[in-house]
């Protein structure tokens, strides 16, 4: 989850505010008895970009190109943490998927089948031929014409999935969000379900997701990792860019690095995070996203 900041023709204030306010407006906002769908229409709490369908497109493509799925027709795809909505079913069948895993840790994405009417014509509009869903009057029904399951139970809906059954696994800007304790085993798990000869695509930002600095990095771990924080909306699990890239690998990945994003200086004065981080060197702290591929080992 993250502040959406994005304007047209005015000033966003939410971009304005400082990372203490957002993280005090989160903290009491996400305890009131309000459904998600409200926070969305606001902008809130918002799980990325994916009802944009240029966006949802250029990411899923980003992934397909980067893996070379067009020499593989029938595949079978997972995306992890498709967020407010399940365009990338639509998307992937219509570049060949056979069928369709969407795992998310809730149920967020957009139920109104107006949207999939959009993307279906921007897909057709581009010259990418996808299922037909003029017949379709529910999400369901949609899912059901693209062979996709949607699963909102994180990693047990993981694993549920047969093992060496997926030949491709994507995400945009998720697994940063995985519980720290909880990202080795999430890893395995992502390496079980994948055949031998297949392949991830994931694109991991480091930032703060509060004001696109390292203030997370402020905070004890013993602060930051409590349910009550957790559990606020803007929770990232701070590991370090070598840290992730070692759980991957100790999960039974070979690892290959696509892009590495850096900062030219700190963006948060080094004296200023929590004692555990102060170790890191500058070059480290300084890398706030890559964009990665991982095989079977």
């Amino acid at each position: 989850m993250r502040w959406q900041t994005k304007s047209r023709g005015r000033v966003n204030v939410r971009a304005l505010l400082p990372w203490q306010a957002k993280i005090a407006a989160k903290l009491v906002l996400a305890r009131l008895p309000v459904p998600y769908d409200f926070w969305r229409r606001l902008s809130v709490f918002q799980h990325g970009y994916m009802q944009q369908p240029e966006y949802a497109y250029s990411v899923f493509r980003k992934h397909y190109d980067r893996c070379s799925l067009a020499e593989r027709p029938g595949f079978v795809a997972m995306e992890l943490g498709p967020g407010d909505s399940l365009f990338s079913a639509l998307i992937a069948r219509a570049f060949g998927a056979a069928s369709i895993y969407l795992v998310d840790v809730g149920k967020f994405a957009v139920e109104d089948v107006q949207p999939y009417r959009v993307l279906h014509d921007f897909l057709l509009g581009i010259g990418v031929d996808c299922p037909d869903i003029s017949n379709c009057k529910t999400i369901e029904h949609i899912l059901q014409v693209s062979d996709a399951q949607y699963l909102t139970s994180g990693a047990s809906s993981l694993r549920t999935i047969p093992g060496q059954s997926v030949d491709f696994i994507w995400s945009q800007a998720v697994l940063e969000h995985t519980r720290r304790a909880e990202f080795l085993e999430f890893a395995r798990q992502m390496r079980r379900v994948l055949r031998e000869d297949s392949v991830c695509s994931h694109r991991v930002d480091l930032m703060d997701h509060l004001g696109g600095a390292l203030n997370n990095l402020r905070f004890s771990e013993r602060v930051w990792e409590s349910d009550f924080m957790a559990r606020s909306g803007f929770y990232t699990n701070r590991l370090r860019y070598s840290e992730m890239l070692a759980l991957f690998e100790q999960a039974g990945f070979a690892v290959e690095i696509v892009h590495v994003d850096r900062w030219q200086q700190l963006p948060t004065p080094k004296r200023k995070l929590a004692d555990e981080f102060k170790c890191f060197s500058d070059d480290e702290l300084c890398v706030y996203g890559f964009d990665a591929t991982l095989r079977p080992a």
